[in-house]
């Protein structure tokens, strides 16, 4: 396991460097940075693929931030099959803004049931169609600030199990549609790797499926330069998410995954509530190639009352910067990170994680 981590790490930089080496001195109202793709996660194993990433600046004014798009295919060693698209486009002057989702996947997984202290025999190996549509769009009502509404569509169908009994009865095809109430403010310099500015997002998603349910989602964050070295960027998050309700067993508050607690496996621990504190040091090094440190501390759990020793996860790591568009600022994410219980992950992706 150890040599094919770094094997990967190997030949991630040296593809990268083969494609991204040269900058074009034009300002390009469309950049595309097609590559192909090859990493492990948790979730997936090892997986090869292709994605192609765009930086979108159509208006190439002061007051409007460049935009982005991705598009991905993605083959997993477990032999999950995994289409994506996502975009985040700012309208010009950003009066308006836009972001959204489209996912289809079939897609292998593991099921450990509800709660923060399931125990690894409690695994359960199944397999789904999953077909995610979501998009958002926001008004600006002042500077960096935003308003907007958005729609949730998830679909989790043809759930097969490897085993011939399924323990858990939550574990079923199921629909919901949501409907979200968004306020953003966001004053970050750059959408994919932030060294300065602030986010703050609340969103409320209300949702129907075989029972009505809501969210409630907090995301805030802060990036700052030391005074030493305008180069050396300190960000923070502290994300926390309640569901009030009975949702479907994939819409409970996961921990994991790429975005919130790097090295754990996303799905791993699932509950009503999840909150999370992460620090990430980002520092150059030479050239295109820096590296950061990362770590926080999440807790898992249902209900405040019920926070206990067992709710809390720690996490760290470290990671790997490529600079593969310098114009944009656009960084080859590689990460390792590690969990408690035994957990740990490897992340290979473009932009960083928060």
């Amino acid at each position: 396991m150890k040599y094919r981590f770094l094997l990967l790490f190997a030949c991630s930089f040296i593809v990268s460097l083969s494609l991204f080496s040269q900058d074009s001195s034009k300002v390009k109202k469309i950049r595309v940075l097609p590559v192909p793709t090859f990493g492990y996660s948790p979730e997936t194993s090892t997986y090869v693929g292709a994605v192609a990433l765009f930086t979108i600046n159509l208006y190439q004014d002061s007051t409007t931030r460049t935009s982005n798009a991705k598009v991905e295919v993605s083959y997993t060693w477990n032999k999950q099959m995994i289409l994506e698209t996502q975009w985040n486009y700012f309208f010009a002057h950003e009066a308006w803004f836009t972001r959204g989702l489209l996912h289809f996947s079939k897609y292998p997984d593991f099921y450990y049931g509800i709660g923060p202290d399931t125990p690894d025999e409690g695994e359960l190996k199944f397999e789904s169609n999953r077909a995610i549509v979501d998009i958002d769009v926001l008004k600006k009502l002042k500077k960096y600030v935003f308003g907007g509404i958005g729609v949730r569509y998830l679909n989790y169908a043809n759930l097969g199990f490897y085993d011939e009994n399924n323990p858990y009865p939550e574990l079923q095809n199921s629909t919901n549609v949501g409907l979200k109430l968004i306020f953003l403010k966001d004053s970050r310099n750059n959408i994919l790797n932030a060294s300065g500015g602030n986010f703050m997002e609340i969103i409320n998603t209300h949702n129907f499926s075989d029972s009505y349910y809501s969210h409630l989602g907090v995301d805030l964050r802060k990036y700052a330069t030391m005074t030493y070295n305008d180069r050396h960027v300190l960000a923070g998050r502290f994300y926390t998410a309640f569901v009030i309700g009975d949702p479907p067993f994939y819409d409970y508050s996961f921990i994991g995954g790429d975005k919130y607690a790097r090295g754990y496996f996303y799905g791993r621990y699932r509950d009503h509530n999840f909150t999370t504190l992460q620090l990430e040091y980002r520092l150059p090094i030479v050239w295109r190639i820096g590296l950061a440190g990362f770590g926080g501390l999440s807790m898992i759990y249902p209900d405040f009352s019920s926070i206990d020793q067992s709710s809390f996860k720690p996490n760290g790591g470290l990671g790997l910067r490529l600079l593969v568009d310098k114009t944009e600022n656009t960084n080859l994410r590689i990460d390792y990170a590690v969990g408690a219980a035994g957990q740990d992950g490897f992340y290979i992706t473009f932009g960083e994680s928060f």
